[in-house]
């Protein structure tokens, strides 16, 4: 997302993000039959080319991370995707202002822009197990470039200094040590915080579903166990 940051895109994210939170995912854990989501895959946009490389070394890297340490996990999962795609504005990629992909389409084309990568490791490291309340996509301002941007935050517990997980370096850092990136809020599938001087607050859930329902009609499309309730 390198658009400059101003209030009105600010709210048309913060829109966004209240529909997002609070979705609960199940079938995250059940097993993902990639012959068939590579078969769906192809029915839906045409031949995979070089993104069959990109979604095989996606199955590969779950099935062999499935009984490592979760920061084993983080790590191995947000290099994975910072080194698989390239960043892409949507309006060049999809010839849409907005456009919010899911893993197998973000690998089919290998780019995507911020919000695209956050979403794929989120996936990935629910599907490896970790639970949604330590996953928190979180909406940025990248004070180095001024521009809004999108990150996977993680928290170890409830009041513990998030792991930023950031298409924009491999390395994974606190959010204390990443000065160059201003929270502004953050969900995840149980609700929305917003960013404050005494910390994060929980503002809300949601009781509605959009975008999100979106990506995950298209998974369900392309052959995942992804099932949604509130």
């Amino acid at each position: 997302m390198q658009a400059r940051f101003a209030l009105p895109r600010t709210l048309r994210w913060l829109c966004s993000a209240l529909l997002l939170a609070g979705v609960l995912l199940g079938g995250l854990h059940a097993d993902w039959d990639f012959s068939l989501i590579s078969r769906r895959a192809e029915a839906l946009y045409g031949p995979l080319g070089e993104g069959k490389q990109r979604i095989d070394a996606w199955q590969h890297l779950l099935a062999a991370q499935k009984q490592t340490p979760e920061l084993e996990q983080l790590n191995v999962v947000n290099l994975f995707f910072n080194k698989q795609m390239r960043y892409m504005e949507d309006i060049d990629l999809w010839h849409v202002d907005d456009y919010w992909a899911t893993p197998i389409e973000a690998l089919w084309k290998g780019a995507g822009d911020c919000e695209d990568y956050a979403i794929a490791k989120y996936f990935s490291l629910r599907h490896l197990g970790v639970s949604s309340d330590k996953l928190r996509i979180t909406y940025v301002k990248a004070l180095r470039q001024n521009r809004a941007h999108m990150v996977l935050t993680y928290y170890s517990s409830p009041d513990a200094m998030p792991l930023v997980l950031d298409s924009l370096i491999d390395a994974i850092q606190p959010a204390s040590q990443r000065t160059d990136l201003l929270p502004v809020y953050s969900f995840n599938a149980e609700g929305l915080w917003l960013a404050g001087a005494k910390g994060n607050k929980k503002i809300g859930d949601t009781k509605r579903l959009s975008r999100w329902q979106d990506v995950l009609k298209k998974m369900q499309a392309e052959g995942f166990p992804v099932e949604t309730t509130h």
